[in-house]
C-alpha cells in the first residue's frame, strides 16, 4: 500500500484548499481511507474518514460543515476539500488507510498505512 498526498500550501484565513491522496495497492471497497492532521506540539488527530463497505463517514467536530471528503474510484484517489480555513487548521495533514472493520475509529493507532504528509498553513 502506498499513499501519496499533494495539495498543501499557505492560504489566508477564510480561504480554501483541496488535498489529494493517490492510493495504490488497495481497493476502496476493502479499506477505510481518511485524513489525519498533526499540529506542532499536539497529538495526531482524525479529521475525516470513510469506509465504503461499512457505510461509515466521519468528520471531527472541528471541521464539520467546512471540510468534505470524497473519492474518485477510477483514479484511486481520495480528496479533502477544505473551506473556511482557520489558523487552527494549520498542521501537517496525512492520508491514511486501514483494512476496514466494524468499529474502526479515528484513533491513529488503528490505522496501518500512512502517507508522508503535506503541510497546510493558514495565516490570520
Amino acid at each position: 500500500v502506498q499513499l501519496v498526498e499533494s495539495g498543501g500550501g499557505l492560504v489566508q484565513a477564510g480561504g480554501s484548499l483541496r488535498l489529494s491522496c493517490a492510493a495504490s495497492g488497495l481497493a476502496f471497497d476493502d479499506y477505510a481511507i481518511g485524513w489525519f492532521r498533526q499540529a506542532p506540539g499536539k497529538e495526531r488527530e482524525g479529521v475525516s474518514y470513510m469506509s465504503t463497505s461499512e457505510g461509515s463517514l466521519y468528520y471531527a467536530d472541528s471541521v464539520k460543515g467546512r471540510f468534505t471528503i470524497s473519492t474518485d474510484n477510477a483514479k484511486n484517489t481520495v480528496y479533502l476539500q477544505m473551506s473556511s480555513l482557520k489558523p487552527e487548521d494549520t498542521a501537517v495533514y496525512y492520508c491514511a488507510a486501514a483494512l476496514t472493520y466494524y468499529g474502526l475509529g479515528a484513533d491513529p493507532r488503528e490505522w496501518g498505512y500512512w502517507g508522508q504528509g503535506t503541510q497546510v498553513t493558514v495565516s490570520s
